[in-house]
């Protein structure tokens, strides 16, 4: 059974996403809040496998608030936003956020969404994603720091974060790089565990602000790194 706290201000979206998740047999809607201070409280209270967040909220946002759980709790967090350029979208996915709905989900996606990200997947459209990240770094703008970290990983966990910033799966990944996707699984293990990310959804961020994707920059394929 999947735990789910609801959080959000509009009474009507609120209701709506908590009724569409309790109705399925395997998800149990445990708790809901109206803002993000409520929602915190009762993420560390109620200890639920996802939060279902609103990005804009009145006191304490759903930016602020998705801080606070992914540091207090093991739950994760997925945002939800009018719009798919939201500043505070890219914000929250920095804060830890696994993944990003648009508040006009369709029903079946909602429901195929919580259960991903509660399987320890990040719920990325990889086009959107990148327009994101873009929009909010810049080119140009790596961050010193993080290039410095870039150097503790090893040259195929280099070519993975590359890869998967790109929107590759794993079999994708596997594919390029001529391993299994056991092994892909591994590196990824690894450089999330090296650069201490909580999952993909920050090691795109990552990959972007270090400088080790540039939005843009043309994809350089397996066969042209050989």
């Amino acid at each position: 059974m999947l735990r789910v706290l609801v959080a959000d201000d509009q009474d009507l979206f609120r209701g709506g996403f908590a009724m569409i998740l309790g109705a399925h047999d395997d998800i149990a809607v445990v708790g809901e809040a109206a803002d993000g201070a409520e929602a915190v409280a009762k993420a560390v209270e109620l200890e639920p496998d996802v939060v279902l967040m609103d990005i804009r909220m009145p006191g304490v946002d759903g930016v602020e608030a998705t801080a606070r759980v992914c540091r207090r709790t093991r739950a994760k967090v997925l945002v939800l936003t009018m719009y798919d350029a939201d500043e505070y979208v890219y914000d929250a996915l920095r804060a830890g956020a696994s993944g990003f709905l648009l508040k006009d989900v369709r029903r079946d996606d909602l429901v195929r969404a919580v259960r991903l990200v509660a399987a320890g997947e990040s719920l990325l459209a990889p086009a959107i994603t990148r327009r994101l990240v873009a929009e909010f770094v810049g080119r140009g703008r790596a961050r010193p720091r993080l290039q410095r970290r870039l150097g503790e990983l090893t040259d195929r966990e280099t070519d993975t974060l590359r890869l998967l910033a790109r929107g590759r799966s794993n079999a994708e990944i596997a594919a390029d790089l001529v391993v299994s996707e056991h092994t892909v699984k591994s590196h990824v293990s690894n450089l999330l565990t090296k650069l201490d990310l909580r999952d993909r959804a920050q090691a795109v961020v990552f990959a972007y602000e270090s400088g080790l994707v540039v939005a843009g920059e043309q994809e350089m394929t397996h066969t042209d790194r050989r």
